[in-house]
C-alpha cells in the first residue's frame, strides 16, 4: 500500500523544490535551469521570478545572461514564451513541436481553414530566408510572406512560421531597464548551434519532477503541453503516493526527502503567470481548503500572486510609479488578520525596493 500525501504535505514538497520555503544562494542561470524554464509572456515577471527565491539576486545578472546569448525567451511547454538556458531551448524545443504544431492547426484565430491546402515547408522555408537576412518581427514577417501568397492570410502564415520554426525573441526585449517589440529569429541562427535532434523525454519528466513533485502523469502533461506521458512515466524508477482526494498515484523521485509538512513558510510574491500555479492539473495544493472567493485562473493568473503560509492569499499588481513614488496594490483574496496584513505589507516593501529602487517614497495600497 502507498503512502497517502496530504494537500499540505504536497503543497510543502513543491515549495521546498520551487525554492520558496528558503531562498538559494544559487546563479540566475542555475535557477532558470533547475525550474525548467520560467514562464515569461510578461518580459520581466521572471525578473520578480528569481528575486522570490534567490539570495540577493542582481536584474542585470539575468539581462546580462540574455545579451551574451546564455538565456533566450521562445515559445516552449504550453506553447507559450518561457525564459530557458540556451542549452535547454536547444534540448528541449524538438520535444514541444507538436504542441506547437497543435497551437498552429487547431488555433480558431490563426489556423483552421485559414491554413488548408499549404504547402507549409514552402512557407516555413520563405520564413526562415527572411530571418536569415535579419531578425524580424511579426509585422515584418507578415509583410514578407503576404505577396509570396496573396490569397493568404498573411497573420496565419507568420503565425505559422513562429510556431513552427524554433524561434525566439531576441534582446532588448525581455531585458532589464530596457523594452522593445517582440523581435524574431531562429535558435539555431542566434546561437549558431543546431536543436537537439533527439531530445530526451525522460529527462524531461525526471526534471519536472525535481522542480514540481510530486505529481501525477496529468500534472506533467499540463505543466509540458505533451501527451502520452504516461508511457515514459511507467518506464522510470520512480516512488509513489497516492493524492487523497483523487486516489490517483503522486510520482517522485526515489532519493527526495520530503519537508515536514508542518514547516514554516515565509510570505513570499510570485509574477505574473509563474509556472508553480500552473505545472499541476489539479492546482488545489496551493489553495485553502475551500478556497476563498474562487476566480476564473486566467484572472486571477494575469495578476501577480502573494502566498502567505504557502497558499494564494492575495494578488498584487505591478507599482504605479511617479518620478519619486511607487505604489503597490495588494487584493486580498480572503480575510487578512492583522499579523497576515503586516506580514504581506513588509515584504511588499521588499519588493518596491526591488522594482523601484530609486523611489523616494514608497506605498502598500490593499484594496477592498
Amino acid at each position: 500500500m502507498t503512502t497517502k500525501l496530504s494537500l499540505r504535505a504536497q503543497n510543502r514538497a513543491t515549495l521546498d523544490r520551487q525554492w520558496l520555503i528558503e531562498r538559494h544562494p544559487a546563479t540566475a542561470l542555475e535557477a532558470i535551469e533547475h525550474l525548467v524554464g520560467m514562464q515569461a509572456q510578461i518580459p520581466l515577471a521572471p525578473y520578480v521570478g528569481l528575486w522570490t527565491r534567490l539570495v540577493d539576486f542582481d536584474p542585470m545578472e539575468l539581462a546580462s545572461l540574455l545579451e551574451t546569448r546564455q538565456a533566450v525567451r521562445g515559445s516552449l511547454m504550453r506553447a507559450t514564451i518561457h525564459l530557458v538556458s540556451s542549452r535547454d531551448f536547444l534540448a528541449l524545443r524538438g520535444l514541444i513541436q507538436p504542441r506547437l504544431e497543435r497551437e498552429v492547426y487547431s488555433n480558431t484565430t490563426y489556423g483552421g481553414k485559414r491554413l488548408e491546402g499549404l504547402d507549409m515547408q514552402a512557407v516555413l522555408a520563405a520564413g526562415l530566408a527572411r530571418l536569415a537576412e535579419a531578425p524580424a518581427t511579426a509585422a515584418e514577417l507578415r509583410d514578407h510572406l503576404a505577396p509570396l501568397w496573396p490569397d493568404r492570410d498573411a497573420p496565419s502564415l507568420a503565425h505559422a512560421v513562429r510556431c513552427l520554426l524554433p524561434t525566439i525573441q531576441i534582446p532588448p526585449r525581455g531585458v532589464w531597464g530596457k523594452s522593445g517589440n517582440p523581435t524574431l529569429t531562429t535558435a539555431d541562427l542566434w546561437l549558431n548551434t543546431p536543436i537537439t535532434p533527439t531530445p530526451d523525454v525522460d529527462a524531461l519528466v525526471l526534471r519536472y519532477l525535481a522542480a514540481y513533485g510530486p505529481a501525477t502523469v496529468a500534472d506533467a502533461q499540463n505543466w509540458s503541453g505533451l501527451t502520452h506521458l504516461a508511457e515514459v512515466f511507467a518506464r522510470l524508477d520512480l516512488r509513489t503516493y497516492t493524492d487523497p482526494e483523487t486516489n490517483r498515484p503522486l510520482y517522485d523521485l526515489p532519493d527526495l526527502v520530503l519537508p515536514d509538512e508542518q514547516s514554516e513558510v515565509p510570505t513570499r510574491f510570485l509574477p505574473e503567470y509563474d509556472n508553480l500555479l500552473l505545472s499541476h492539473a489539479n492546482r488545489s495544493r496551493f489553495h485553502p481548503t475551500p478556497a476563498p472567493n474562487p476566480r476564473p485562473l486566467l484572472e486571477t493568473l494575469s495578476k501577480g500572486t502573494v502566498l502567505h503560509n504557502g497558499y494564494a492569499t492575495a494578488l498584487w499588481r505591478q507599482p504605479k510609479r511617479t518620478k519619486t513614488t511607487a505604489t503597490l496594490e495588494i487584493e486580498p483574496l480572503t480575510h487578512l488578520t492583522p499579523t497576515t496584513r503586516t506580514t504581506i505589507e513588509t515584504e511588499a516593501q521588499n519588493l518596491l525596493a526591488f522594482t523601484t529602487p530609486t523611489a523616494t517614497t514608497t506605498e502598500i495600497h490593499f484594496l477592498p
